[in-house]
């Protein structure tokens, strides 16, 4: 009788160190499962904030810089950054500005000598290629710097069709050229905004020669310029 006793009192025990130890590994399976999601959770939440902040038009600054650049069809190249854009990326950085880039619908073609051509030719025909990405809203900026190549000694005529379509938001603004070259400079840039746009104020703009080394080293005389003409962070 007492062997009875006694073996049913281990096999007792036996049941209670099976439940125990059951329920203490479910209990660490759902700590764990918990930790995770919450994990999972918060690299969700960080991944969306960095996308909801991570815009190039922000709107929380009064100067914006617009550019058109290339890197196929252009002298040296191609280019891994076009020109225009590297002095771009420097004002942008420089003044603390938001960035729009001017995306050609039809891509001008690749080869050197192609796109002057159809350059010269959009300017006889007066032409407004059109824009892919869609214009931004420019209305809170005081400060907009309006970038390009120097083409046939004018803004390439993309840039023309930016210009009309926000000829009366840009009316009042402070604009500023700058401009890429192979020997033009500005060109006619600044006298064109300063027909354009008669009551806007127009500043002085920079211009540098499109090759890759001077293109590189120009943050110094960039800076320089911005000072001059009063355009910082």
């Amino acid at each position: 009788m007492k062997r009875r006793q006694m073996i049913f009192g281990i096999g007792v025990v036996a049941i209670l160190v099976a439940l125990f130890t059951w329920n203490f590994s479910r209990g660490r399976q759902s700590t764990s499962t918990s930790q995770s999601q919450s994990t999972t959770s918060s690299q969700t939440t960080t991944a969306s904030t960095s996308l909801q902040t991570d815009s190039d038009l922000s709107g929380d600054n009064d100067v914006l810089v617009v550019y058109f650049s290339r890197t196929e069809g252009v002298w040296n190249g191609p280019l891994e950054i076009g020109h225009t854009k590297v002095i771009a990326d420097y004002i942008t950085n420089a003044t603390n500005a938001d960035q729009y880039e001017i995306i050609p619908a039809v891509a001008y073609p690749e080869e050197y000598e192609a796109p002057a051509d159809q350059a010269r030719e959009e300017q006889e025909a007066d032409a407004r290629p059109a824009i892919a990405n869609e214009l931004p809203d420019i209305s809170g900026y005081e400060t907009i710097f309006i970038g390009a190549p120097v083409w046939w000694s004018e803004y390439p005529m993309i840039v023309r069709t930016f210009l009309d379509a926000e000829a009366e938001r840009l009316a009042d603004k402070t604009l500023v050229p700058f401009t890429t070259h192979l020997g033009s400079g500005l060109g006619n840039t600044q006298r064109q905004l300063e027909s354009q746009f008669p009551n806007a104020t127009v500043l002085d703009g920079f211009t540098v020669r499109g090759e890759d080394k001077t293109v590189q080293n120009a943050e110094g005389d960039i800076t320089a310029w911005l000072n001059e003409i009063g355009v910082t962070k």
